[in-house]
């Protein structure tokens, strides 16, 4: 079975940072693409970040990718998404996901694995 689990999320103020992270388990970390998503109330969700875990080649949502970074510790199974210069914008729900190969788009429908959320507040 396969399972995300995030943890990292919290109320921060603006100009603040937060490092959200994901761990998987039931999967073969090397061979997928780890994304992080975000949805705030009312909005549909989309992506911010993904990472190939099998090079590290990192790509980013132009509206963040001067704020948020993608790494990932391969010996845990694990993603983070660093946020720097957090403003009320960034409020939202955070989601890891994950999607067996290597190419890594930014539409939500190509990913299969969801973690449960984070819950990112700017205030």
């Amino acid at each position: 079975e396969v399972q995300l689990v995030e943890s990292g999320g919290g109320l921060v103020q603006p100009g603040g940072s937060l490092r959200l992270s994901c761990t998987a388990s039931g999967i073969a970390y090397s061979t997928n693409c780890m994304g992080w998503f975000r949805q705030a109330p009312g909005k549909e969700r989309e992506g911010v970040a993904a990472i190939w875990t099998g090079g590290g080649n990192a790509y980013y949502a132009n509206p963040v990718k001067d704020r948020f970074t993608i790494s990932e510790e391969i010996a845990l199974n694990t993603v983070y998404l660093q946020i720097n210069s957090l403003n009320p914008e960034d409020t939202a729900m955070y989601f890891c996901a994950a999607r067996w190969g290597i190419d890594c788009p930014p539409e939500k429908e190509r990913y299969t694995y969801w973690a449960q959320g984070t819950q990112v507040t700017v205030s």
